[in-house]
């Protein structure tokens, strides 16, 4: 099975003044895509704070999926938090996140978030509103078991799923 963990990027949920609603959602989302979930997390929006958790969950679990702090507000800074912490950044991911987004919400083309590798653990950052992360991760849940696959050195064709062999 394989692993992941979610971390929520959210100053007034790391003070308890609000409940974190699109960590248990894209936990929950996750599980149900057969995803052991070994951790959930919140922190503040603070970069030290961030690169610290992805730093640690990425000794964890294989997939480490972020919610909030990836809209232009100045505390806003997951994705230089996961650049920070990643060797390669995969474009393609986040990119497929906004486009389907459009479809629902013309605000989807604000997220700054990314996908980046780090070890053998991949991080995707995920918008902070629920119904946001859900609907980021189904556009791209389908391709993260084959980027897991490369990552765990998984690279011959025939280990391929037939929706990477076009």
């Amino acid at each position: 099975m394989r692993t992941a963990a979610v971390l929520t990027v959210s100053d007034s949920s790391a003070r308890g003044e609000r409940d974190d609603r699109s960590g248990p959602a894209t936990a929950e989302l996750l599980r149900q895509n057969g995803y052991n979930v070994v951790q959930t997390e919140i922190v503040a929006d603070d970069q030290p704070a961030i690169e610290s958790a992805l730093v640690r969950l990425s000794e964890q679990a294989q997939l480490i999926v972020t919610t909030g702090g990836t809209g232009i507000a100045p505390r806003d800074v997951t994705p230089e938090a996961t650049r920070a912490v990643c060797c390669k950044l995969i474009d393609g991911i986040p990119q497929k996140m906004r486009a389907e987004g459009l479809a629902n919400t013309p605000f989807a083309i604000l997220s700054r978030g990314v996908c980046g590798v780090r070890g053998r653990s991949l991080i995707l950052n995920l918008p902070g509103s629920p119904t946001g992360a859900s609907e980021s991760l189904l556009a791209v849940l389908e391709i993260l078991p084959h980027a897991l696959d490369l990552l765990a050195g998984k690279t011959g064709h025939d280990n391929m799923t037939p929706l990477s062999k076009g």
